[in-house]
This record gives C-alpha cells, sequence and structure tokens, in this order.
C-alpha cells in the first residue's frame, strides 16, 4: 500500500504554534523560527503564557460529553451510563452491536492538520516539545524556566499516557523536527512510553518543587502535588492487569511494578497532604465548590459561565427539561450501576439484606447514591426550590424528554432554569472537571497497598473516603469486613472506584485497565417507571385547593404508596438491537486508524486487527 504525509509533519506544523502566528498581528509572531515561532518568544514571559494557556486549552480533559468530535463519547462506554447502549461507537467497544474496525479509534489522529481538540494528538506534543526544547536557551530566571517547563513536561506526559493506555504504544517523539531532516519511528512499547511518561513526571516534580499559583491567575495550573499524583496514577496503569497480566506466558507477570507504584502512590499522597488536599466533607459538594474551598481538586480544568466559551454544557445535559435541560442518556443510570451501591452499612444490596427491598432500591442505600441519581419521586431542589420532587414515571405531566434517571453530580441546585442553557458562547454552571481529586489519589494508594500486601493500609484509606460519603460503621467496619484477603478487598476496591467517582468518566477506563471489560455479563437497560393506569395518573396529578398536585404528598419510602400507584416489577428500558456484553479481548488495545497509518511505512498494526504486528507488551 502507498502511504504518504508523514505523520511527522502533524509536528512540523508546530501544532497550534501555527495558529497563534496566523491569529495574531503583531510582528512578534510572523517571523518564523523554531517550528514556525519567532524564537523571541522564549525570552517574553507573556508569550510563553499564552502559548501555555493554549496547549493547556488542547491537552486538559474536561466534563466526559463536553467533546464529541473523533467519536471520543466510545471512551466513556461502560455498564454505568444508558449511552453506552445507544451509541454506535460505545456499543462496538462493548460489544453489543457489531465490532471494531480499522478506522474507529480516531483518539490519535484524523487529520494532518487541523486547530481543533482531537484533530492531531502529535500537535499537542510538538507544542510541548518545542517549549521544553527552547525556554531553556531563552533570556528568562531560572525560576521561571523552572516553572514554564514543568508545566510544559507535565502536558506531555498527560498526551502520552492517554495514548498509551488506548492503544499499547506509539511513536515516541521527543524534540522539535526539522523539516529539512525528517526522523521517522516507528510505534514504541508500552514499556517505553510508560518509561517516558515517568520520567517527563519527575522532570515536572523537580521543576515545580516550591512552586504554588494564585487561585485567581493559576487557578488549573499544574503543581508539584498534580504531577506526582499523575505519576502514581501511571505507574498504577503500568502495574495493572491490560499491561501486567498475570496469565500471559509471553508476558510474565512483575510484582515488582505494584511495589513501584505503592511507592509512588504513597508519595504522591504525602505531597498532597502537604499541599492541603483532603476529602471534602460533603460528598454532594465536590463539584459545586471552586477555588481554595476545594481541597480535594488536585488536577483540574478550568470553566466559566461568564468568560466567552469557557462555557460547560454539563448543567444542561444533566437537568430535566421542566427545569431548563436537555437531559442526555450518558447521565442515566443503568441497572448494572444501581446494583452495584451498598447499603448504608456497607454490605450488600441484595435478597439476603433484609434491609434491602427491590420495590424501594433506593432506600437505605450508601448515601451516594441519594447524592447522586435522581429517582422518581427523589428530592432535588433546583432553581432554588426547597423540597422539589423529580417525576420520572412515563408520560408525567410538566415533564418532556423523560429519563428514568438523572444525575446530580454536577449540577447547582440554586442555578435558575432561565441561566441553564448556552448562548453566545455563555451560560450553564461554570462547573470546573476536576481530572483528579484526592480521592482518586486515595483509591490509587489503596490499590496498590493491596496489591503488595498491605490490607489494613488499604481498608484505613477506604474506610476514610466510605465515612466522608456518610456509611455508617454498622456491625461490618462500613462494610470492610466482607473482605479478607487480597483478592475480595480487590473486588471492594473496584466497586468502591465504580461508586465514588460514577458518571466521571473512570469507569470505562477502570474496566479496561484491570481487563474486567469482558467479564461484563448482560446488557445495558435501565428501569422505566409507569403509573399502574390512566386512572392512577389523573389522580397523582390532581391538584387541591391550594393548586399543589397529589403526587407532591406521596411518601415514596413507603412500599405500600408505591405500589399502589406504579407498576412493579419495574419494567426495563433496552435497546432493542442489543446483543449481550461481547467485548473482545484484543480490544483491550486498540488499531491504529488508517489515517494515521498510512503517515509511515514504519507503523505497525495491533495485534488481534487485520494484518497486526505490533504486541504492545513486546519490550
Amino acid at each position: 500500500m502507498k502511504r504518504h504525509f508523514p505523520y511527522i509533519l502533524a509536528l512540523l506544523m508546530a501544532s497550534s504554534t501555527a495558529l497563534m502566528t496566523q491569529s495574531c498581528k503583531d510582528d512578534f509572531f510572523e517571523l518564523v523560527d523554531h517550528g514556525g515561532l519567532d524564537a523571541r518568544i522564549w525570552d517574553n514571559e507573556g508569550a510563553i503564557e499564552y502559548y501555555l494557556a493554549g496547549t493547556y486549552s488542547m491537552i486538559m480533559p474536561g466534563h466526559p460529553h463536553e467533546i464529541t468530535t473523533n467519536d471520543m463519547q466510545m471512551h466513556y462506554a461502560s455498564d454505568e451510563n444508558y449511552f453506552s447502549g445507544t451509541n454506535s461507537p460505545s456499543k462496538k467497544v462493548l460489544g453489543l452491536s457489531g465490532e471494531i474496525g480499522l478506522n474507529d479509534v480516531k483518539y490519535i489522529a484524523t487529520k494532518y492538520q487541523g486547530t481543533n481538540v482531537g484533530d492531531n494528538r502529535y500537535f499537542d506534543i510538538a507544542r510541548c516539545n518545542n517549549a521544553i526544547a527552547y525556554i531553556p536557551s531563552g533570556t528568562l530566571s531560572t525560576e521561571s524556566k523552572k516553572k514554564f517547563l514543568g508545566q510544559f513536561y507535565a502536558l506531555r506526559a498527560m498526551v502520552y499516557f492517554e495514548l498509551t493506555r488506548l492503544y499499547g504504544g506509539v511513536p515516541l517523539v521527543l524534540e522539535p523536527q526539522n523539516p529539512d531532516k525528517l526522523e521517522l519511528s516507528g510505534r514504541a512499547s508500552a514499556k517505553a512510553c510508560f518509561t517516558q511518561i515517568v520520567s517527563d513526571l519527575d522532570s515536572a516534580m523537580i521543576n515545580l518543587d516550591g512552586v504554588s499559583w494564585d487561585d485567581a491567575t493559576g487557578r488549573g495550573k499544574i503543581n508539584k502535588a498534580a504531577a506526582a499524583s499523575l505519576k502514581a496514577k501511571a505507574l498504577l496503569y503500568w502495574a495493572s492487569p491490560q499491561f501486567n497480566p498475570t496469565d500471559n506466558a509471553a508476558h510474565p507477570y512483575e510484582a515488582q511494578r505494584w511495589q513501584t507504584a505503592f511507592q509512588a502512590s504513597k508519595e504522591a499522597y504525602d505531597i498532597c497532604q502537604a499541599a492541603g488536599r483532603a476529602l471534602i466533607p460533603n460528598y454532594s459538594e465536590i463539584f459545586l465548590k471552586e477555588g481554595t474551598a476545594n481541597t480535594e481538586a488536585v488536577v483540574l480544568r478550568s470553566y466559566s459561565s461568564i468568560s466567552e466559551k469557557r462555557y460547560t454544557r454539563v448543567e444542561q445535559y444533566s437537568r430535566p427539561a421542566s427545569e431548563g435541560g436537555s437531559p442526555q442518556d450518558y447521565y442515566v443510570a443503568t441497572t448494572k450501576l444501581l446494583d452495584a451501591y451498598r447499603m448504608k452499612d456497607g454490605t450488600l444490596a441484595d435478597g439476603n439484606n433484609t434491609d434491602y427491598d427491590a420495590a424501594l432500591f433506593w432506600k437505605n442505600r450508601d448515601p451516594r447514591f441519594a447524592n447522586t441519581i435522581v429517582y422518581n419521586g427523589a428530592v432535588w431542589p433546583l432553581s432554588g426550590i426547597e423540597g422539589r420532587k423529580q417525576w420520572n414515571y412515563t408520560n408525567a405531566i410538566n415533564e418532556t424528554s423523560i429519563k428514568s434517571f438523572y444525575c446530580k453530580k454536577f449540577v447547582n441546585p440554586a442555578l435558575s432554569k432561565s441561566a441553564v442553557a448556552v448562548a453566545n458562547d455563555l451560560g450553564g454552571n461554570g462547573m470546573d472537571w476536576i481530572e483528579i481529586r484526592f480521592a482518586e489519589v486515595m483509591m490509587d494508594y489503596a490499590e496498590s497497598a493491596n496489591e503488595t500486601g498491605n490490607l489494613s493500609l488499604a481498608k484505613e484509606l477506604v474506610r476514610s473516603i466510605r465515612k466522608r460519603a456518610g456509611i455508617e460503621q454498622g456491625a461490618y467496619d462500613y462494610g470492610l469486613t466482607l473482605a479478607s484477603n487480597k483478592e475480595q478487598m480487590r473486588d471492594l476496591i473496584l466497586n468502591e472506584r465504580q461508586i465514588e467517582f460514577a458518571f466521571e468518566g473512570k469507569r470505562y477506563h477502570d474496566l479496561r485497565r484491570t481487563r474486567r471489560m469482558h467479564t461484563l455479563e448482560g446488557t445495558i437497560q435501565t428501569y422505566l417507571f409507569e403509573t399502574k393506569s390512566d386512572a392512577l395518573k389523573k389522580i397523582l396529578e390532581s391538584k387541591n385547593a391550594a393548586g399543589i398536585m397529589h403526587r407532591e404528598s406521596l411518601d415514596m419510602n413507603n412500599r405500600d404508596t408505591v405500589l399502589n400507584y406504579f407498576k412493579y416489577p419495574y419494567n426495563l428500558r433496552a435497546e432493542s438491537a442489543n446483543g449481550a456484553f461481547a467485548f473482545r479481548d484484543y480490544y483491550y488495545f486498540y488499531p491504529l486508524p488508517n489515517t494515521f497509518m498510512n503517515s509511515s511505512p514504519l507503523l505497525e498494526q495491533t495485534i488481534g486487527y487485520e494484518g497486526g504486528t505490533f504486541d504492545p507488551l513486546n519490550d
């Protein structure tokens, strides 16, 4: 096959540096040098800040449903959200419908040139390479150089980490490219990629040591605690079954990787604590609090409702239509997620538990259930209306585009419905996206502790998170006595992550990292709430003398009341075209799309796919 347009061409464009030179009329940016930039940029702190802001914009992750280009939604496919059963690319990932083709996973690149997020990740890498190569030769003070370099090293590591956990190994390009001397290379192994990722994050930690940012001007900038947490996360992946399988004779399991991950997790935990990072007391306020008040935010992307083009539609996608929203299936819980929540004492929610009632499945559950999921008749005080209830039954009056469930996590209850929509590049709730919060640092630490034989430390860390959640100690030590060995604790930790980080885009990667995606059973479905008859629906929606509907007086924690008005067992909503989960084992590493493969004759396709010869786990 004839191949053209070397993928390094993307790097020659100096990523968005070319965009910057075209969009600014100042002669300072028009002189071509160093990847399309005037060399004097590296002598000017303001110019580098401008360049850095663009780099953050391209690289820092945001709210999961915010970017939809290049089928980005498929990277949130899991058993937790109903969207995964309706979105075609997501269904392929889960094996519900069709198979992943060679051009389906386009995260790495779809264009040889481009200015949008996701057009070509090597544009993002090029931005970092330019800064890392040329800032040292500039005239800034050593202190200023280190602040900038630390951030660029961390951002480059973030790009390579995302690429590696999807594809298993990609070309490592670490220097600005010279158009007169192209340096083509094939795919590096996963090991080489992780080695570079860790090296970059070590460099970031060294350069950012002692650096703190003013919340007003430096919000969202990476600091040492953020870099340490990213490093711990990367090493957790390197130790996990996706990259360190326990049953692959060709790639023997390496227990030492977990010890390395443990040391990095401990270091990140200690650095975060020293920097004032801590769990926010109220789980429901994690995304509501911003600035210094949010002690849990470690890595974040800052949004704003009042600054142009910095909006997020997360509030609009989460809210019901009656309160100004355009609700999306991504924020609708599946039966799998509902079942994953434990009881209020941390024990299992099943038929063996006398406190569990399938008809009132929301009752007596882990408090994070009520702080995350809005079920039929749940109290949800939107637009500042205290005591307001949300009704999700089919054809409920005053509701359109009704969803079986809604998600509270990214909603500001005080925001009026008139302020929910985005218009003229303004609006929404401006809620920051927290990519890594201190709870994840703790969970990474707990997992690596468990895998290295420290069950008591793992339990101590999870116990703290469950206490914050409001789980009761009960007779089972917050449910932790249910795990008496490494294997049981491993399952408990994965379940804890599913609940703690529900709808935060973690589940997809956790299932891949732990090689559990192929073990999923059943299909994507959710409950439907329906009245038992039209006559009962009329009664529910009838009004008293004060104009208040009868349904507002219902006690939805009373079994007789619920069964009197609503059908039970609850019907299920599921896409009829979907089969059962059938994730292929080779999906743990995706194929490179043809747009990227055609860029160089040195690139090999991933094993398991047509023509694939590249094994990411080979050294």
